[in-house]
């Protein structure tokens, strides 16, 4: 095999959409991959099927797009970004806890806030046994809080909250990494940009843990 006319014996080598790649004589042409951006309603599950559930994030969307697999989901009640690609190993670096990959959330709680609890939360409580803390946590209204996570574990804003005598009324997803959802209606998509998946590539290879071999980006 050749990649870019040198040869490579190494079988785990990662080949761009650029690379030239041939074996024996045959050209292979890496398959191209698609990634879309969609501002998911409440009401619909992030999963192409739910016995308990009639609405999935599959019904907003064409059905050339029923192959795409999504990244990381949102409860039903849950709206905002949702991540769907066929990209693999993109799907990989934005979920993996080792990277590190920030998801900004805005949240409605159903009383006043008190910003002494804010420790307690940035401090963590433990889920499922394991600890669940806040990266940050900024209060924008008397109810409203914007909240940024870089852990992924099951409902843990929800439940977080609810640990500190809180019920989470409303939570919508804005941004992941750079990527952010902007002014787009519910219920819509896009195709990310080039320069949207260069970011999020950016955002999660300049956060990987020393132990990965890359330092982080000052």
């Amino acid at each position: 095999m050749t990649i870019n006319g040198q040869p490579c014996t190494n079988f785990a080598t990662q080949v761009e959409e650029s690379d030239h790649v041939k074996v024996g004589n045959r050209i292979v042409r890496r398959a191209k991959t698609l990634t879309i951006l969609l501002h998911k309603p409440a009401g619909f599950v992030s999963t192409r099927r739910d016995p308990n559930a009639t609405d999935t994030i599959y019904d907003l969307l064409p059905p050339k797009f029923s192959r795409l697999f999504n990244v990381g989901r949102l409860d039903a009640q849950t709206e905002g970004l949702l991540l769907l690609t066929s990209d693999g190993d993109l799907a990989q670096h934005l979920t993996h806890p080792r990277y590190k990959v920030e998801k900004e959330y805005e949240v409605t709680l159903d009383k006043i806030w008190d910003p002494k609890v804010a420790e307690k939360l940035r401090a963590g409580v433990f889920l499922d046994g394991k600890r669940a803390r806040l990266t940050r946590l900024t209060q924008i209204g008397t109810t409203r809080l914007k909240v940024v996570l870089q852990q992924g574990l099951n409902r843990q804003i929800r439940r977080m909250f609810f640990a500190v005598g809180y019920e989470v009324k409303h939570l919508r997803r804005t941004r992941i990494g750079h990527l952010r959802l902007g002014e787009m209606p519910r219920g819509s998509w896009r195709p990310l940009t080039k320069s949207e998946l260069a970011d999020l590539r950016q955002s999660s290879s300049s956060r990987k843990t020393a132990k990965g071999g890359v330092e982080p980006r000052p």
